[in-house]
């Protein structure tokens, strides 16, 4: 059973959607950051403290290893796409869904200081989107605007997920 793996901005709703996605599938969720923390027996905070090169070498860790998992719902660190390796870890056993939030949404409700590349401000979001946005879309075999009510979103997840919904490339 593939994997289903959501990329997306900090703050884009991975985690909110993929436990509610894992619930109604009645499959293992997975936060990357979180099962990262465990595994390495450090904080992400930690690693950024020492470099954001350190971070990411767990990361690619981590996803290697989450890759060679099968029937979770993972929702990955928002730079996952930063490494082309971790994309094509995650394709060969997973289906990528990018989450797509408009980045003033997620400037206007993330609370920044709790995510260490946001801790400039909200200002670093826009900067961040702009960065990655060509990175979601290209690593994504699905886009889900979270746009609207939770569950309506939820709705459009279930049904990309079922093959019902919107698909783009691959």
């Amino acid at each position: 059973m593939k994997n289903i793996v959501l990329i997306g901005m900090p703050g884009c709703g991975k985690t909110t959607f993929g436990k509610a996605l894992a619930e109604r599938l009645s499959r293992p969720f997975v936060d990357a950051d979180l099962y990262l923390e465990e595994k390495e027996q450090r904080t992400i905070k930690s690693f950024f403290a020492e470099s954001e090169k350190a971070f990411r070498d767990a990361e690619e860790r981590t996803i290697c290893d989450l890759a060679g998992k099968e029937g979770l719902i993972i929702a990955t660190g928002g730079g996952v796409v930063k490494r082309e390796i971790n994309v094509e870890r995650l394709h060969k056993t997973g289906l990528i869904i990018f989450i797509d939030r408009k980045a003033e949404d997620i400037a206007g409700d993330v609370e920044v200081e709790k995510r260490p590349l946001l801790k400039e401000g909200p200002e670093k979001v826009f900067a961040l989107y702009r960065e990655r946005i060509t990175l979601y879309r290209k690593a994504a075999d699905r886009i889900l605007e979270n746009r609207g009510r939770e569950e309506e979103v939820l709705s459009r997840l279930l049904d990309m997920v079922d093959g019902t919904g919107e698909e783009i490339r691959r």
